[in-house]
């Protein structure tokens, strides 16, 4: 852009020398055809943060692609104007109807408007911007506001006034329509030439189309919003989904213990752990409820799914499992039930779940499952898994039958039940209810089931696990 003060003193720039700026371009080819990998790997994920990933890409390709034409024009130096016979009009037309071409260069484009002689010069890249025939002529200045968006033209007008008038450099966006019918947005820097007396003798000015640029910047914008939005909504699901979970499941965090008159008598204790590796909550439950007949109802579950879902489903069998349970239905035929009321719902889903009624008059659990972990039995140091009746998942097949078992407790003995995902840290880990058997000689010390849950959690607790999960301990009353 021409200085506004002429110094015959002031020593000629020295330009760069050609081999930095051949490196200099090589580092921008290298780093586009890097960043055109990442984009591609983008492509993959078609959720809000992949869109944005995407869009930064090309956000960042389109500067990369601006800086590797502005290195190859400081390395061809400034180009000859060629002369007026060396025009081709008919070149010229073939060009305006192929598609805009990819290089940066070709949308860059210069003008200077003479006030004295009121002469107007266009560049080449100029009349290609705005889609308009070299024949036709440059635009003066009053004729520019035609092509241009009607909302735009005050701020047109107000930059040619600043730098005419109060001879100020000035930088800014507008819109145009081309004669094509297409919209671009132009980027124009212009600044005054002074004449010998200070005064604006005329002004230059460059023009860049950056509407790819801008619409590259946009589409971060909208990726960006549209990412934020839907974080938003997952932690409101998340937060509704706690609040869902926290208020279905039995209010007590530490040792409960039933008011049952006979020798054996409940010590509870539960734990919810939510996943390490996800902040969705599941559909776990446990559950203790002291029955009218006098005995205990002891029940953990798992209802496929996450969040808002997952919880409400959950809300709804556990529900339906506590109102059966106090009718006096047993644990077989309320599984029975528990799978019809799933298989029939609206929103379909599978479920695992352990039933177990304990009378402590007699020590006598009768127990049935659903396609989950048998409960743990602890007794005299050694642990070993209850046999289990037949029982396939919740809402699996129509009409299924569950089986239903019967053990007997003694004084002192532990009974666990827990969701599968205590231990299980992948799909192929088959080793879960061993590790679970090896703590048997930690438990045998015991004096109450808030100890053994401490021991279980400090054991299991901390590792990492793929989804939450609960474990429910009984420890029957000496």
């Amino acid at each position: 852009m021409p200085s506004h003060l002429y110094d015959a003193d002031r020593p000629a720039p020295q330009p760069p020398e050609r081999g930095s700026v051949d490196a200099l371009i090589t580092q921008t080819r290298r780093l586009r055809g890097d960043m055109d990998a990442v984009r591609r790997e983008a492509v993959l994920e078609d959720d809000a943060e992949g869109r944005w990933q995407r869009a930064l890409c090309d956000l960042a390709m389109h500067h990369l692609d601006d800086i590797r034409a502005h290195l190859g024009q400081l390395k061809e130096g400034l180009p000859a104007a060629p002369a007026d016979d060396e025009a081709e009009p008919a070149a010229y037309e073939e060009d305006l109807s192929a598609p805009p071409p990819s290089s940066l260069l070709s949308r860059v484009g210069s003008a200077e408007w003479n006030l004295l002689t009121d002469e107007v010069s266009w560049s080449d890249e100029l009349f290609r911007i705005f889609g308009r025939s070299p024949d036709s002529g440059p635009m003066s200045l009053d004729e520019l506001p035609s092509m241009v968006f009607a909302e735009d033209q005050p701020l047109l007008t107000a930059m040619v006034t600043d730098c005419l008038v109060d001879a100020r450099p000035i930088d800014g966006e507008f819109r145009i329509v081309r004669t094509d019918g297409c919209v671009r947005t132009l980027h124009m820097m212009g600044e005054p030439v002074l004449d010998s007396d200070g005064c604006t003798a005329s002004m230059w000015a460059v023009l860049r189309d950056v509407s790819e640029l801008r619409r590259s910047q946009r589409v971060v914008r909208e990726s960006r919003v549209s990412l934020q939005r839907e974080r938003r909504i997952e932690q409101t699901e998340h937060r509704v989904a706690v609040e869902f979970q926290e208020a279905v499941l039995p209010p007590w965090r530490g040792p409960l213990r039933l008011s049952h008159q006979g020798p054996a008598s409940l010590d509870l204790a539960a734990h919810y752990l939510p996943s390490t590796t996800s902040t969705l909550i599941g559909g776990d439950w446990y559950d203790a409820l002291e029955l009218p007949d006098g005995r205990s109802l002891l029940t953990v579950g798992d209802l496929t799914g996450h969040g808002v879902t997952a919880t409400s489903g959950m809300a709804m069998l556990l529900g339906a499992l506590r109102g059966m349970a106090v009718a006096g239905v047993e644990p077989g035929d309320l599984m029975g039930h528990l799978n019809h009321l799933l298989e029939t719902s609206v929103q379909p889903a599978l479920g695992s779940a352990v039933c177990c009624r304990f009378d402590s008059r007699t020590g006598i659990l009768s127990w049935a499952q659903a396609g989950h972990p048998a409960p743990l039995l602890f007794r005299g140091g050694t642990g070993r898994e209850l046999t289990a009746p037949d029982g396939v998942l919740l809402g699996a097949t129509s009409g299924a039958v569950y089986g239903q078992a019967e053990e007997r407790l003694l004084p002192g003995d532990l009974l666990v039940l827990h969701t599968d995902g205590l231990t299980r840290r992948g799909a192929s880990d088959t080793r879960g209810q061993s590790r679970l058997l090896g703590v048997a000689p930690r438990l045998a010390g015991a004096r109450s089931a808030q100890e053994c849950l401490r021991q279980m959690v400090e054991e299991f607790g901390e590792a990492e696990r793929e989804d939450d999960t609960c474990v429910l301990v009984a420890r029957i009353g000496d």
